[in-house]
């Protein structure tokens, strides 16, 4: 048990929570193509970045760089389908948050633990994060499209150790490794842990992520054996 540990960093998507499809109808069934193919396009590297770092935070705008991107011309109503089917499923995502994960952050903050999310993430993506039973479990929030900063760069872990006020080596940071997010945070001599409780993936890409991380996490109730 790391007793030393005062800060917890938490990343929130795919470690936290898992954005929700919703059963019926998505974004993809607006356009009559595969959740595959919407995918493909919405997560483009390039237009993702833009609105990660805060260059396009008007979610009309973003919907409409996606449709953009492919090519597909569609009317005022389907734009307004599709954003509102992507913000409730990043609400859901928000909102109905495994009992689990919060027992376990509940638990940290009764032993006295510091906890700050540090995320890569769009308008939309935590337009909801205010009503979340997530939101008052963090001391700090340090969402990369207020900051300008994404993961892996370094500022943004920066300005997380910079709000909480400690040293790197008394600070822990958890996460699915997903942006070399684990690699960065031990460049500055951040603690680090893997957990692959909402995200598995294949042996290799798992041990690739896995050279940087100090500690394996595969319950997230384990968390609450280490500190």
């Amino acid at each position: 048990m790391r007793k030393d540990i005062k800060v917890i960093y938490f990343d929130l998507f795919f470690t936290l929570i898992k954005p929700k499809n919703n059963a019926l109808r998505n974004e993809n069934d607006v356009l009559g193509i595969t959740k595959a193919e919407w995918e493909r396009y919405a997560e483009d590297k390039e237009l993702y970045r833009r609105r990660a770092l805060g260059k396009v935070r008007n979610p009309e705008r973003i919907i409409d760089d996606i449709l953009a991107k492919m090519k597909i011309k569609v009317n005022d109503q389907q734009k307004k389908e599709i954003l509102r089917l992507r913000e409730e499923r990043y609400k859901r995502a928000l909102m109905e948050v495994e009992p689990k994960v919060l027992k376990v952050l509940k638990n940290l903050k009764r032993r006295g633990k510091k906890l700050c999310l540090v995320s890569n993430a769009d308008v939309i993506d935590v337009k909801h994060w205010h009503d979340s039973p997530l939101k008052d479990l963090f001391d700090e929030t340090v969402f990369s499209h207020e900051v300008g900063y994404i993961k892996p760069q370094l500022e943004i872990y920066l300005r997380a150790l910079e709000r909480m006020k400690v040293d790197p080596e008394k600070s822990i940071f958890i996460g699915d490794g997903g942006s070399d997010e684990l690699k960065a945070a031990k460049r500055l001599g951040i603690n680090t842990a893997l957990t692959v409780y909402l995200l598995k993936r294949d042996i290799k890409e798992n041990n690739a992520i896995k050279r940087y991380a100090d500690y394996y996490i595969e319950d997230f109730e384990e968390i609450n054996s280490m500190f």
